[in-house]
C-alpha cells in the first residue's frame, strides 16, 4: 500500500493495491479520523482534494468550540426580546466568522443537511442575499422561494403557504413581509425556527446586530458612545431595531429627522429628539443615516429632493458637528444626493457602509448557527 502524509501527518494519502484511487484520512487533534475516498487517480490532483476537505474541517472545527450558551431561544423575531447579555453573545459568536469569511476556502459543514427557506415577500436584494451566502458557506440547503410564482398569488392564505412548507420539516425560515408582527405569528405555527428579516416598519433584527457588530468592531465599548441615527425615523423598522439593542448595549442615541416623520410614542424611547442636523450630531460618535422612500418627500416633507438634502442629507460640512472623527453608517441600498453624499459614502477613512455589508454575513451565520443548536436541544428526531 502506498502512503503519503501532509499537514504534519494530520492527511493521510493512500491507495491500496487493489484500487485504483487514492484514499485520505484526516485526523484533527482530539477529533475522530475521517476517512473517505478522494475519488482521484492522479496524485497531484488527491493533494489537492485533500488538503481542501482538511481545510473545511479544520475550519469547522475551530467555529464548533461555541462559548457558553446565552441565547436560548429558536427564534429571532423582536429585538425587544433580547436583553444585553443574549445581544452580547450574539456579537462574540459572530466575530469567529469573521476571520472565516476573509479564508481563501469559505466553506464548513457545521449545518451539513440541513434545510433552510429564504421567504421574502418583499423585494430584497441586500439581506436575501447575505443569508444565502451565510446558508451556503455554513453548508446548509438553501431554498429561495419565487413569492411572486408562489400559491399566494392564487389565493392561498400565508398561514396556509407556512403549513405546506413547514409539512417540508425545514430547519429555518426566513421571513421578510409587509404586515407588522407576521414573523412572530408565524413562529407560533411551525415547527422551524423563524428570523425576521423585516416586517413593515416594525422590526429587522439582524441589520441592528450587524450594525452593532459594526460599532463593536471600531469602538469595543457602547457605554460611552453617542450615535445619531437620521431620517424617516417614523417608517423605519433599522431605526426602531437599532434604537432598542444599542440602548441596551450602553450607548446614548439622538434621533434627528422632520417632524412629520417622528413617531408619536418617541418619547417613550431611550433617545434625544432633533429636527436640526447642527444639535443632533454634536459630539456623536456614529452618524447612520436612513434610506427614505422618494415618495414621501416630494410635496409632503420638502418640495424636491434637493431641498431636502440641503437639509438633512450628509455631507462633509455637516458631519463636522459631529466629532472629529466620527464615522458613518447606511444600512442601504443608498440614495445618494438625498440620504449622503455619493463621496462621503465612499469614502473609506469616514464611511463604514461597506463593513456594515460584511459584517451581514457573519452576524447571520452566527444566528442560524445558534438558533439551529437550540432547536435540536429541544426537539427529538
Amino acid at each position: 500500500m502506498k502512503s503519503i502524509f501532509l499537514e504534519s501527518g494530520q492527511i493521510k494519502l493512500y491507495k491500496r493495491e487493489n484500487s485504483q484511487y487514492w484514499q485520505m484520512k484526516i485526523k484533527l487533534p482530539k477529533q475522530k479520523a475521517i476517512r473517505s475516498s478522494t475519488g482521484s487517480k492522479i496524485l497531484k490532483q488527491a493533494k489537492k482534494i485533500a488538503l481542501k476537505n482538511y481545510s473545511s474541517f479544520e475550519i469547522s472545527n475551530k467555529i464548533k468550540k461555541i462559548s457558553k450558551n446565552i441565547y436560548k431561544k429558536i427564534h429571532l423575531v423582536e429585538t425587544a426580546d433580547l436583553n444585553a447579555k443574549e445581544i452580547k453573545f450574539i456579537l462574540d459568536e459572530a466575530k469567529k466568522f469573521i476571520n472565516f469569511n476573509k479564508r481563501r476556502v469559505k466553506k464548513s459543514n457545521l449545518l451539513e443537511g440541513r434545510t433552510i427557506f429564504n421567504l421574502f415577500f418583499e423585494d430584497s436584494t441586500r439581506t436575501r442575499t447575505s443569508f444565502e451566502v451565510a446558508a451556503k458557506r455554513l453548508g446548509a440547503d438553501l431554498i429561495n422561494v419565487a413569492v411572486k410564482d408562489s400559491s399566494i398569488n392564487k389565493g392561498e392564505t400565508l398561514l396556509d403557504t407556512m403549513t405546506t412548507i413547514n409539512s417540508m420539516n425545514p430547519d429555518v425560515l426566513i421571513v421578510r413581509h409587509p404586515e407588522e408582527g407576521i414573523s412572530k405569528r408565524i413562529s407560533n405555527n411551525v415547527d422551524a425556527c423563524v428570523i425576521n428579516a423585516g416586517d413593515g416598519s416594525h422590526e429587522h433584527p439582524t441589520q441592528a446586530l450587524l450594525d452593532a457588530l459594526t460599532i463593536k468592531n471600531r469602538f469595543n465599548n457602547f457605554s460611552k458612545l453617542q450615535i445619531a441615527i437620521c431620517g424617516d425615523i417614523l417608517h423605519s423598522r433599522v431605526a426602531r431595531s437599532n434604537i432598542i439593542i444599542l440602548s441596551k448595549l450602553g450607548a446614548k442615541i439622538n434621533v434627528i429627522g422632520p417632524k412629520q416623520w417622528l413617531p408619536k410614542n418617541i418619547n417613550k424611547l431611550p433617545v434625544e429628539v432633533y429636527t436640526d442636523m447642527k444639535k443632533g450630531l454634536r459630539n456623536c460618535d456614529i452618524v447612520m443615516m436612513l434610506r427614505i422612500q422618494k415618495e414621501r418627500i416630494v410635496g409632503k416633507i420638502m418640495p424636491n429632493q434637493k431641498t431636502y438634502f440641503n437639509k438633512y442629507g450628509l455631507d462633509y460640512n455637516k458631519l463636522k458637528y459631529a466629532k472629529k472623527n466620527a464615522f458613518v453608517m447606511h444600512p442601504g441600498p443608498m440614495n445618494r444626493g438625498v440620504e449622503i453624499d455619493s463621496k462621503l459614502a465612499d469614502d473609506i477613512t469616514r464611511s463604514l457602509i461597506q463593513e456594515q455589508v460584511e459584517m451581514g454575513v457573519a452576524i447571520r451565520m452566527a444566528c442560524l448557527d445558534i438558533l439551529i443548536k437550540n432547536r435540536d436541544n429541544v426537539v427529538s428526531y
